[in-house]
């Protein structure tokens, strides 16, 4: 950290089962002062309206910093823009983080970038234009929300019994034509990208936990959870599997999870 960034104020709007305990895991990363202010879904299973007080659309995570002096604080929303922010002022307190973006002697030059720094800056991408629309679209097919009430409902059970085979079949249809093989290819996908993983991994981007690593963190252990409950399907994607276990047993990672036990009574990193 900078002198000019001392004493900055940071506060962490942060929701339950949400991507918002990424963003609490990387300011413990950064060895950052911050205060947590946490919040429950409705029954409706959305975010609270508090939070619209802080940004319009009402999501999180959020972030405000307060620099000293500052007449108003800097409001932060979306996780990759709040992963890049807190790199780059406070980055400095764990350098690999963001991997050395050239090779040496290629500075600036189009094709100099390292290896990690390229998977690095992919995977910043990809967490959330690639991977998390197919998961949450997962979640969505077997659950639906319901106007009337405002409740989400699973589509193939909760319909009157003589609307359910066509619910019912409307689900398997989407799940086998579309989204198994979506996601299925992710997941080779990841699988691949750790067996060749720069100096061997255990990481994406190689041996060191990257910010990238921290982004992935929400998707990959909610797809484990979900997706990977047996041991067959686990040992179809071993690299993966194991992936998932490393994140949660990240020291970092941990921290987190403590700090929302000690505020909120309990931790659940499911979607």
């Amino acid at each position: 950290m900078t002198d000019n960034n001392k004493g900055t104020k940071i506060t962490l709007y942060w929701l339950e089962q949400s991507r918002s305990h990424r963003i609490l895991w990387l300011l413990e990363e950064l060895q950052l002062k911050y205060e947590l202010k946490t919040f429950k879904r409705r029954s409706d299973k959305l975010a609270p309206t508090e939070l619209k007080q802080i940004h319009p659309l009402g999501k999180s995570p959020l972030l405000t910093l307060e620099p000293p002096g500052a007449t108003e604080p800097i409001v932060l929303a979306e996780s990759g823009a709040i992963v890049e922010y807190l790199c780059d002022h406070f980055g400095s307190a764990k350098p690999t983080l963001v991997p050395e973006r050239y090779k040496p002697g290629l500075e600036g030059q189009v094709g100099g970038e390292s290896e990690e720094w390229m998977r690095y800056r992919y995977f910043m991408h990809y967490t959330e234009g690639s991977l998390m629309p197919f998961l949450v679209m997962t979640l969505v097919n077997d659950c639906t929300l319901l106007p009337s009430s405002l409740s989400i409902v699973s589509i193939r059970t909760t319909p009157p019994f003589f609307v359910r085979p066509i619910t019912s079949i409307v689900a398997s249809q989407v799940e086998s034509q579309f989204l198994t093989r979506n996601v299925d290819a992710n997941l080779a996908f990841l699988e691949e990208r750790l067996k060749t993983a720069p100096g061997g991994g255990p990481f994406l981007c190689g041996k060191d936990l990257t910010a990238a690593d921290i982004l992935m963190s929400f998707p990959v252990i909610a797809a484990s959870q979900r997706l990977l409950k047996s041991k067959k399907e686990q040992e179809k994607y071993p690299k993966f599997a194991a992936y998932s276990k490393q994140l949660e047993n990240e020291l970092g990672y941990k921290r987190a999870v403590a700090k929302v036990e000690e505020v909120d009574g309990k931790f659940s990193a499911s979607m």
